[in-house]
């Protein structure tokens, strides 16, 4: 393909994921690695749970007279059992295999993608944009870790306009599902749209001129804000530009205008007020706490009065059982993610208070995904008769607050 044939009809600009062609046997390694990480975290998972009541907690309530109180006692009491090692190795070596498995067609593509991910930027069919900036300081939190074992984290680049660290870490390829191709106007979480269907049930009348993702990486969420409140504008921010490439070519492609800038959401160069929805989601809990608190009072200063802050997160500390905590907090260990058992010891409430929203009007609730949950039962959910699916498995946790 080329820069003329790309530039012949602004209307028809390529699917970036279109170029995404695994062999057979990158195929077959990718849904290979994609079953092997979901048996060791669901299944084998449960099977620790057996292990813990079958032989570890007994033994430890032999030695000290009582359960262990919170998930650090149970860390560090089921660290040496050999069924949890196993477990544990399974599951680090399934993470670290997921980019792997993908990387060769991603390479095999990139030349294509760049091409594509450039002519986006000129001519930007869809009305959004991409501004990016080489001088800004990627966090040293950032820049020190490979963030979930993936190799250069989302930010490196390694060759001039690079987009592969957003296609293999972004919406494109899933290491959960296996999945090669990512299909039009398709979500994979369903985090975004189950935000925003709650906060049209929540707040009747909510209409935000602007919405902000924070930490969007490529975007994926974020379109979903756009399509359920026609008229809005949506703003996407992150440090790393590869997913910002990636994520505008494809909003492009897709027909959803976009503004993706490269910023750190601990400070931005938005006005005061300019935005009265703001958004994220897995974000807070790969930072550290201090960044966690400047992130807040940003978005605090950013939303315009009546705007609304909805934050989708893990669940914190407080309305998990100790043996919970423990399973979620896996990460902090074996997982490169050395900020998410202090932030999950937060209470995301008094976080939010913090930054300057009013007590009463912030909220935490677990919500049930729109793409998977059982829709005649929403109108029990708000009222209260029924019961959204755990985080994760068919719900999401979330948090947040209006402006006064």
């Amino acid at each position: 393909m080329t820069q003329t044939a790309l530039a012949t009809a602004t209307d028809t600009l390529p699917d970036i994921d279109s170029f995404l062609k695994p062999s057979h046997d990158e195929y077959s390694r990718q849904r290979a690695v994609a079953v092997l990480h979901s048996h060791a975290l669901l299944n084998l998972r449960f099977d620790v749970s057996k292990t813990y009541e079958r032989n570890v907690k007994p033994q430890f309530e032999a030695q000290n007279g009582r359960p262990p109180k919170d998930g650090y006692e149970i860390a560090k009491a089921i660290k040496d059992d050999h069924f949890f090692k196993f477990y544990s190795a399974i599951r680090y070596n399934a993470q670290e295999m997921g980019p792997m498995s993908r990387q060769a067609a991603v390479e095999r593509a990139l030349p294509q993608m760049i091409e594509v991910a450039r002519e986006a930027a000129r001519l930007n069919p869809a009305g959004g944009s991409l501004q990016l900036d080489p001088g800004l300081e990627i966090p040293r939190y950032i820049t020190q870790v490979d963030t979930h074992l993936s190799p250069g984290n989302y930010h490196s680049e390694f060759t001039e306009d690079d987009v592969a660290q957003g296609v293999l870490l972004g919406r494109g390829l899933s290491s959960n599902s296996g999945k090669s191709r990512i299909t039009r106007n398709r979500n994979f979480s369903g985090v975004g749209e189950s935000i925003a269907y709650w906060l049209k049930q929540t707040y009747p009348g909510f209409k935000p001129r602007r919405v902000l993702d924070m930490a969007t990486q490529s975007g994926a969420n974020l379109l979903a804000y756009p399509k359920a409140f026609p008229g809005s504008e949506a703003y996407g921010i992150d440090v790393a530009a590869p997913g910002l490439r990636y994520g505008h070519a494809k909003a492009e492609f897709e027909g959803v205008p976009v503004h993706f800038s490269q910023q750190n959401a601990e400070k931005t160069n938005f006005e005061d007020g300019y935005f009265d929805l703001i958004v994220s989601s897995f974000f807070l809990h790969e930072v550290p706490l201090e960044a966690t608190k400047r992130i807040l009072a940003e978005a605090y200063r950013l939303l315009a009065p009546g705007g609304v802050l909805a934050f989708m997160e893990l669940p914190p500390h407080k309305s998990c059982d100790p043996f919970l905590n423990f399973t979620f907090d896996w990460d902090t260990r074996y997982n490169n993610e050395p900020f998410y058992a202090k932030y999950r010891s937060q209470d995301p409430t008094e976080l939010t208070v913090a930054a300057g929203f009013p007590r009463e009007a912030a909220f935490e609730v677990t919500i049930p995904d729109v793409t998977s949950y059982d829709m005649a039962k929403y109108p029990g959910f708000l009222r209260g008769e029924e019961i959204a699916p755990p985080h994760g498995r068919g719900g999401w946790y979330i948090f947040g607050a209006r402006k006064a």
